[in-house]
């Protein structure tokens, strides 16, 4: 089974790509796509990508740099208190000190990479929940988001050429585990289920003010999440009618099984496959490299021309 993700990818607007999987071509429908694809657009458009390699860098040097300080107080350390002994004993409110000045040095440096990593995730979350609004505002129908991250949530499929550094650019941490909760705390992303909550909070509007007053309504307290420069002039945006039939909406099988040809002839022309199609009802595919000018069906036996 395909994993159900999308990415944003890009250092800013004009040199950008979103990415998205097939299983999430085939799962989703066109209100819920739209809402992932606004997501992955409100990381490019917001430079999440570009501040997030930022973090990353900052937090790859605190880490590297406390490995180095560990070393210079250890073994400096430790010369310069065999270097004391041997010029005077007596000197023992100097060795003292030394050693609470080493102490305190290797507990900061043991703490500095947590705290750094710590405010990677916050920095993280607050912009999931920025893409997360920006999404609502573009579509004007947070529902789509909402019932998209329900599927993609739902799936137990990992993705393994993701890593640590690009987590924060999926839609939802692809590092998650079957077993762990999306609210753990090394989560580069906020727990689902709230997200989903904030989502089908936004009732009388799509705008970030809209956003603001449902996340303080699921978080039951005065603290918002997006910043004030963000809400401030925002102009009310009325949330639109679903493209669909009815909310409670249920794809037929033999929409399902349309769509998910439709993403298949899709993902061959993005790899030069050409397709012929046969009378009996058998769609042959070709790849790039074939040189002959037909092909025999072997279902009914004809000779198709390529």
């Amino acid at each position: 089974m395909t994993p159900l993700y999308a990415f944003a990818t890009g250092r800013d607007p004009s040199k950008a790509s979103v990415a998205i999987t097939s299983g999430l071509l085939q799962r989703l429908n066109r209100d819920e796509l739209q809402g992932v694809i606004g997501h992955e657009m409100s990381h490019i458009k917001n430079r999440d990508v570009l501040l997030m390699a930022i973090c990353s860098v900052m937090l790859g040097t605190i880490v590297i740099l406390a490995w180095y300080a560990s070393r210079f107080l250890i073994f400096g350390g430790m010369s310069s208190g065999m270097g004391g002994r041997r010029s005077s004993r007596g000197s023992g409110n100097a060795g003292a000190a030394q050693l609470i000045i080493l102490v305190v040095g290797l507990i900061l440096m043991i703490l500095a990479p947590i705290l750094a990593q710590l405010i990677y995730y916050a920095i993280s979350r607050k912009r999931e929940y920025l893409a997360d609004a920006s999404s609502a505002l573009y579509t004007r129908y947070p529902e789509g988001l909402a019932s998209a991250l329900e599927k993609i949530g739902a799936s137990t499929q990992q993705l393994k050429s993701a890593n640590q550094a690009t987590a924060p650019m999926y839609t939802v941490n692809p590092l998650h585990k079957e077993g762990i909760k999306a609210s753990d705390l090394t989560s580069t992303h906020p727990p689902i289920s709230e997200r989903i909550r904030i989502l089908r909070a936004m009732a009388s509007g799509a705008s970030f003010s809209d956003y603001e007053k449902a996340y303080q309504q699921v978080h039951s307290t005065g603290k918002g999440i997006l910043s004030t420069a963000a809400i401030t002039g925002a102009q009310a945006v009325s949330i639109r009618p679903t493209s669909l039939a009815e909310p409670g909406y249920v794809e037929t099988t033999s929409e399902k099984v349309a769509r998910t040809r439709e993403v298949s002839d899709m993902m061959l022309r993005l790899n030069k496959y050409r397709t012929v199609d046969c009378e009996c009802g058998a769609r042959w595919k070709i790849p790039p490299g074939f040189q002959d000018d037909h092909i025999l069906c072997t279902r009914c036996g004809r000779r198709l021309k390529v």
